[in-house]
């Protein structure tokens, strides 16, 4: 099959393009700025670039998303629109998408509210299988960063609240092999939750780092920081950009577990337990940092 991977070059689009390619598929990867091999031209922005890359794929990946832009919400709406309008006019036989977890009924974050219209937008024009992932656990995860940082730097925190809020996240190896699954036609188009068997809080996620790292760790939660407060905090004390704080900040005040495991059934895959994605990650995250010191 030939698959488009929109946002290939991302995250998560880095390690799946490979899965797909060993599995015998035809990938492209589309971006703004090709210069790689299987790499082509296209940018949800403008809608006329995306002909090209979409009347050759069979089916698509939509990993586009941007936290770094004070109007993330309305960019990534419109470029949704556009991809799932030149996907469906150039027949794909369906688009896997990776969203966010959260109940509908709940008050969602402006980030987790964009997640779900993204993936209203694209399971309204055509066939979508969409993923709901929370925290992705491996290295260069702008979110588990934040926390791993966090832990390196501030031994004792007086935190805002919602590090005691309830979070499902998943190992990047996991995430990656449920959407090359994703991608079989014996998977119905619809939503699926998707999360480590455990769930956990932020808390409890940077006292495992500290642990893992033989750090001590002591953590005081506090009622008088507020989202906006909380923000500004991140951007201060990790490497985050101050409007990516502000983004992921408002969806951590969020609980975000898994309510089903269908996907585990159909694609018969079983993810890892969060203590061990952090040990990979960490192990991964340990790695890059000798061989970038050794390079030095």
């Amino acid at each position: 099959m030939r698959v488009l991977v929109a946002g290939g070059t991302g995250f998560i689009g880095r390690r799946l393009v490979p899965v797909l390619r060993s599995a015998g598929h035809e990938v492209d990867v589309m971006t703004r700025h090709p210069d790689g091999e299987g790499e082509v031209f296209g940018d949800v922005g403008d809608p006329a670039s995306l002909a090209g890359p979409l009347d050759a794929a069979d089916a698509a990946y939509y990993l586009v998303h941007s936290l770094d832009r004070a109007d993330f919400a309305e960019y990534d709406a419109a470029g949704a629109t556009a991809f799932a309008k030149q996907a469906s006019a150039s027949g794909l036989r369906r688009v896997v998408y990776l969203g966010g977890l959260g109940d509908d009924g709940d008050q969602l974050s402006a980030h987790l509210r964009s997640r779900r219209e993204v993936e209203e937008i694209l399971s309204s024009a055509m066939p979508t299988v969409a993923l709901r992932a929370g925290i992705v656990v491996g290295h260069q995860s702008t979110a588990w960063e934040v926390l791993c940082q966090l832990v390196e730097r501030l031994p004792v925190m007086i935190t805002p609240k919602w590090v005691n809020t309830r979070t499902q996240p998943i190992a990047l190896d996991d995430v990656v092999a449920f959407l090359a699954a994703a991608l079989d036609e014996s998977i119905p188009p619809d939503h699926y939750d998707v999360g480590a068997p455990d769930d956990t809080s932020y808390r409890e996620m940077m006292l495992t780092v500290a642990h893992e790292q033989q750090r001590r760790l002591y953590i005081l939660p506090v009622p008088v920081l507020s989202p906006s407060l909380s923000s500004r905090w991140l951007g201060l004390v990790t490497d985050v950009d101050m409007e990516t704080a502000r983004n992921l900040v408002g969806s951590m005040t969020n609980t975000v577990v898994v309510n089903e495991r269908r996907l585990e059934e159909l694609a018969g895959h079983r993810p890892m337990p969060f203590l061990d994605a952090a040990r990979a990650a960490l192990a991964e995250r340990r790695r890059r940092r000798d061989g970038a010191g050794n390079r030095s």
